[in-house]
């Protein structure tokens, strides 16, 4: 067995509530997922994103195998006891990792040869090795090895992009489906992190829809990924510099060509605004660095717009960061202490606003949650 599905409330405008139960936690969706790129949602512990509510995290393929390896991880027993995170994780598959190393890839059917952004070591990614490294990581829900299309790409690139993702599409699955038994779960049982009853549970494989901003080959290649029988689908190649109008374009367009029971994610987005109102057309399971990035770099999402801490008018503001936010941060600090704390380059900056960030997102989809069970059941 590997995720069951199970739609509890839909409503007239598309929204909907929904369970995925997985080997280590039932998620409750629609879900933001924080990004935990080398095994860490950066800067924050993980009890703390824990505490915050969040119910699945990512990791990186790409990353990960290039450090500290996925054999090492294997052998510690995969990366949820690696990293002491016990609920739902999902890995990508690295291939918008290898499409951002533009100038140090080559891409050919049999699959990707790249250098490593960290000494310039030779790698090559097939489906197949996708596949072996997100088993060895153990996640949740692993990703079928995709092409991303970049913005702009014409029709010549983006058709020749989504024949690339459609052939390592069912490379992936047949190549997944016959090892997925190999997950370190129950390597070391008497550690692990597993939901009671749990033991004989696979992991599960999600296809990614591609094809550009060509609403045909969006079509088209959701067409054969659902033929394929994925357990889950991915709307990828989005937020690569297209304007917004696109993006809702591009999902309005994929949405309805999705099985309604199964798992619909949107990966890469986006804005509080953004992510709010793709729950609400019904889209399941997003991701986005933007929470901890942004936090990085001073910036706030709060209930009254953004904040950038920075600004000198917080100097000898005693406030909280967000008036209307409970989270940790905001009933113990104010503005003025955030703003020092950055100004001063204290390494805690980054974990309190990254923290409060990542609230925020979170509260989001609780408030979306709340609201999609409030209203009447579509028939």
């Amino acid at each position: 067995m590997s995720l069951a599905f199970n739609v509890l409330n839909t409503t007239e405008p598309g929204g909907r509530r929904a369970q995925i139960d997985l080997p280590h936690q039932t998620v409750e969706t629609p879900v933001f997922m924080p990004v935990g790129t080398a095994g860490s949602v950066k800067a924050v512990p993980q009890d703390i994103v824990e505490s915050l509510g969040a119910q699945i995290i990512l990791g990186n393929t790409y990353h990960l195998y290039l450090r500290p390896g996925h054999e090492a991880i294997r052998r510690m027993g995969g990366l949820h006891r690696f990293i002491s995170w016990p609920r739902a994780m999902l890995t990508d598959s690295g291939g918008f990792q290898v499409y951002s190393l533009a100038q140090l890839r080559k891409v050919t059917d049999e699959g990707v040869r790249f250098r490593s952004h960290l000494d310039g070591s030779s790698h090559f990614f097939t489906p197949e090795h996708s596949m072996d490294v997100q088993i060895a990581l153990g996640a949740d829900i692993c990703m079928a090895f995709d092409e991303c299309t970049e913005y702009p790409a014409d029709r010549t690139r983006a058709e020749e992009s989504l024949r690339l993702t459609m052939a390592w599409a069912q490379r992936s699955l047949d190549h997944f489906r016959a090892h997925r038994s190999e997950v370190p779960w129950n390597r070391v049982p008497q550690v692990s992190l597993l939901k009671p009853g749990s033991e004989e549970r696979f992991p599960s494989i999600f296809g990614i829809v591609q094809g550009g901003m060509y609403h045909d080959l969006r079509r088209q290649s959701a067409e054969r990924l659902v033929e394929m029988n994925f357990d889950g689908y991915a709307i990828g190649g989005l937020s690569v510099g297209e304007p917004r109008e696109l993006t809702m374009e591009v999902i309005s367009e994929v949405l309805p060509l999705l099985p309604k029971d199964k798992p619909r994610y949107v990966m890469g987005v986006g804005y509080p605004d953004e992510i709010e109102q793709y729950a609400r057309m019904g889209v399941d399971m997003m991701d986005c660095v933007l929470p901890t990035r942004a936090a990085r770099h001073a910036l706030l999402f709060t209930s009254e717009g953004r904040l950038n801490i920075k600004n000198k008018r917080y100097a000898e503001d005693q406030s909280p960061p967000d008036p209307n936010c409970d989270c940790m941060v905001c009933r113990r600090y104010s503005r003025a202490y955030l703003r020092h704390l950055v100004q001063c380059g204290e390494p805690l900056a980054a974990t309190l606003n990254s923290i409060h960030n990542l609230a925020y997102y979170l509260g989001i989809m609780q408030r979306v949650r709340d609201d999609l069970a409030a209203q009447p059941i579509a028939r």
